[in-house]
């Protein structure tokens, strides 16, 4: 095992399915020589060349409808979204076009196209460069939308979608770039459509994904010296979902908070309750709760912290569910 940071997780992903299968190949704003705007695809570029790892003009529809088109004939493009609000821009090559090839030509072709795309708040870059839009892919059906919330999952999930034939929408928080955590030097995948249980507990499930695990799990911690022992469910993939992992640990605390950066009306959350409420409503002891963003543009700066969830917030969520 070896410690690595989120970023570099990525990096050494994408570097070793680039030597695995040639047909793989990184486009996107700055990725080529400057090694990306966050520094995910350094070295890249002096491994690979500019044939695999091109820079993109600033059109992000352009290069979208590139990696549709090359996914149709072989090729396994990864596409790099500088922020995820940018993708709005692309929408119609990712969700009118590249979801929908499969259906459209009866299951005869392939559509092996990866989206990464940056998320989230945390570095103050205020309403167009702090998005958490994940619950609009989950609603696009043909895509696969996948959000990891460490260094390990992050390599794991991302060489599976890269390896995967349908387009995936690989989401990654910016706050998590530094986090390290240990990550095998031997080769292994983390399979799309699986949860993991990082923390047991008994009275409580708390669900999240991506950033807000990290949230959770130190929510978890001081929560235990209450009494209350929460279990944090990370999600790690949204579509497909693991519903049986949630719907376990629901029949076995009897209680469910879920966790999620973005607002409220419509998000994810609200799927994750619909789900325990159609099929294991006869377990829960309280009513559900979200924990979510206020419904408002995210502002710049410190204010970030009084508009997205916070540890001290997720608390104050299973103490009213656990009262």
């Amino acid at each position: 095992m070896a410690e690595m940071n989120f970023r570099w997780a990525i990096t050494y992903a994408m570097q070793e399915e680039m030597e695995r299968d040639e047909n793989v190949f990184l486009i996107g704003e700055d990725v080529g020589k400057p090694g990306g705007a966050f520094g995910m695809s350094r070295g890249l570029f002096d491994r690979f060349g500019e044939w695999r790892v091109r820079d993109t003009p600033i059109s992000e529809e352009a290069f979208m409808g590139l990696a549709a088109g090359a996914a149709l004939v072989g090729l396994r493009p990864i596409v790099e979204i500088m922020f995820m609000d940018f993708i709005m821009v692309a929408m119609e090559p990712l969700c009118n076009q590249a979801a929908k090839f499969r259906y459209a030509y009866g299951g005869a072709v392939k559509v092996p196209m990866v989206v990464r795309a940056l998320y989230g708040a945390g570095w103050g870059a205020a309403a167009h460069h702090s998005q958490s839009l994940e619950a609009w892919f989950v609603h696009c059906p043909g895509l696969k939308v996948v959000a990891p919330s460490g260094a390990y999952d992050a390599k794991g999930l991302l060489k599976a979608s890269i390896r995967d034939d349908n387009p995936v929408v690989f989401l990654e928080h910016k706050l998590l770039l530094p986090v390290k955590e240990e990550v095998p030097e031997q080769e292994y995948l983390v399979p799309l459509g699986r949860a993991a249980i990082k923390r047991e507990g008994s009275d409580v499930s708390i669900v999240a994904w991506g950033w807000q695990v990290q949230e959770a799990l130190r929510a978890a911690a001081q929560l235990a010296e209450e009494g209350i022992q929460a279990e944090v469910v990370d999600l790690r993939s949204l579509s497909p979902l693991d519903e049986e992992t949630i719907l376990n640990s629901v029949r076995k605390t009897g209680r469910l908070v879920v966790v999620q950066e973005a607002p409220a009306p419509c998000g994810f959350a609200s799927e994750v309750i619909c789900l325990v409420s159609e099929k294991a409503m006869e377990y829960l002891d309280a009513p559900p709760k979200r924990v979510t963003a206020f419904f408002a543009p995210m502002p710049s700066g410190p204010l970030e912290k009084y508009i997205i969830p916070q540890q001290d917030d997720i608390i104050s969520g299973v103490q009213e569910v656990c009262r």
